[in-house]
């Protein structure tokens, strides 16, 4: 049985600033308390939380509870990529409505921005909110050519498709916390299991 990870949740005031598989994100987020104005803030509180708790809290978080620091251009990916997940209304997506995964360069056109795919994969990078924005769900280019691969030539089988490229099998990419964790992630947040 895989060992349940405990996720750090920052929140200032309230509003989460940062989720994280450790505590990595604190110094910078101290830095950017310290820079705001005398007053500003009342409370910073840190917890852990597990899968199943961030799952829950991902699905109660609109836009508004979150305190984001980052430059303009990161908070539009940011934003953009919280949206994969979350309705306008920050209701959640369920998994058969349709989230899936993109790769760096279909979120860069999705942006607004087809030659800047290095700039939105940074963005991706800086994400302080995982799980809640939904980082893991960018895969290089190649990932989403081999699943359409895959699928294509499953069409002609029992199977239709559905699920039968397994994440095992398939590159997905740099992830902060390593990749086996980007995949549970993934699996959880595609499939809910």
């Amino acid at each position: 049985m895989k060992k349940d990870i405990r996720w750090v949740v920052t929140r200032i005031d309230g509003k989460i600033a940062s989720v994280c598989a450790d505590f990595r994100h604190l110094p910078r987020i101290a830095d950017q308390v310290n820079r705001l104005p005398e007053g500003a803030v009342n409370e910073i509180v840190v917890s852990k939380v597990g899968m199943d708790e961030l799952v829950a809290l991902s699905a109660r978080t609109g836009w508004d509870d979150m305190k984001l620091f980052g430059t303009p251009f990161q908070l539009d990916v940011w934003h953009r990529l919280y949206l994969f997940t979350h309705h306008e209304d920050g209701t959640p997506i369920l998994p058969d409505e349709g989230i899936k995964l993109l790769s760096y360069s279909q979120l860069a056109d999705l942006c607004g921005n087809p030659r800047g795919v290095r700039a939105v994969a940074h963005a991706v990078a800086c994400n302080p909110v995982a799980y809640i924005i939904p980082c893991h769900l960018i895969v290089p280019k190649e990932a989403i050519d081999k699943i359409l691969a895959i699928r294509t030539v499953a069409e002609g089988t029992i199977f239709k498709g559905t699920d039968l490229y397994l994440l095992d099998s398939i590159e997905v990419g740099e992830y902060e916390y390593g990749s086996a964790l980007k995949r549970r992630v993934i699996e959880r947040q595609l499939y809910g299991r």
